[in-house]
């Protein structure tokens, strides 16, 4: 499948919310990212369409299992590489928007590598504020 970062960050939103919330809506996912419910609705349909979620005839949006696999893989990268930037000193903002950017496009060489640098360096880090929350 090709990737495509907007619908990363969409499926990695519903994630983070479904750990938030018993159901997770579209206006949901607006609040959240702070567009307009429209260009939501759109980006739902595109998704289902994909395959990657299914939605309630009450509008509760839910992963599919290939759905959930993309979202994991990229909060995965996300927090390792929030941990991993909070910890050299970056300041939390920074830090989440940063891995915001770099969760889609490094390579899976130099993510394993990070991964393994975060387990196995950095445990004792107080990274406490790393937290399900996308930069904006």
């Amino acid at each position: 499948m090709k990737r495509n970062e907007s619908q990363e960050d969409y499926l990695e939103t519903i994630l983070i919310l479904s750990k938030k919330l018993p159901v997770v809506r579209s206006v949901d996912i607006a609040t959240e990212l702070g567009y307009k419910k429209s260009s939501i609705s759109v980006a739902m349909k595109n998704l289902r369409l994909k395959e990657l979620i299914t939605v309630t005839e009450a509008g509760y949006i839910y992963l599919t299992d290939a759905g959930k696999k993309i979202a994991t893989n990229v909060y995965d990268r996300h927090t390792t590489i929030s941990k991993c930037l909070m910890a050299l000193g970056v300041p939390e903002a920074t830090a989440l928007e940063d891995a915001c950017r770099v969760e889609h496009d490094l390579s899976q060489t130099s993510f394993s590598a990070i991964k393994k640098f975060v387990k196995d360096v950095l445990p004792t880090a107080d990274l406490s504020k790393v937290s399900d929350t996308k930069a904006k």
